[in-house]
């Protein structure tokens, strides 16, 4: 291994580690955690859908936390479940009758 290839796994290490510590993220952070452009974090923050602080007026911060529950939200059954779940509605349906 050559010295950059040492260089960007150090790198690689300690941006994962900091994500994983640091209960305050930046909006560079944010971008490269959630594998997205920062002109798409600041549209999200633009339109207040994401969580977000501002204590300066300027900067954005993110709460690590919140924004991993931010980013669970919504989820999406599978096909399983569905199907799990409109047996369970056909039975109690047709247990009525």
């Amino acid at each position: 291994m050559n010295k950059e290839e040492i260089m960007k796994i150090t790198d690689l290490v300690t941006d994962n580690t900091l994500f994983c510590t640091k209960e305050v993220l930046t909006s560079d952070e944010v971008a490269k955690y959630m594998g997205i452009s920062r002109s798409y974090l600041y549209k999200l923050t633009m339109k207040q859908q994401i969580p977000h602080y501002k204590p300066m007026g300027k900067m954005c911060y993110f709460n690590r936390q919140e924004l991993e529950q931010w980013l669970q939200s919504n989820r999406v059954a599978t096909a399983t479940e569905i199907n799990q779940q409109a047996q369970a509605f056909c039975m109690k349906k047709g247990g009525l009758k």
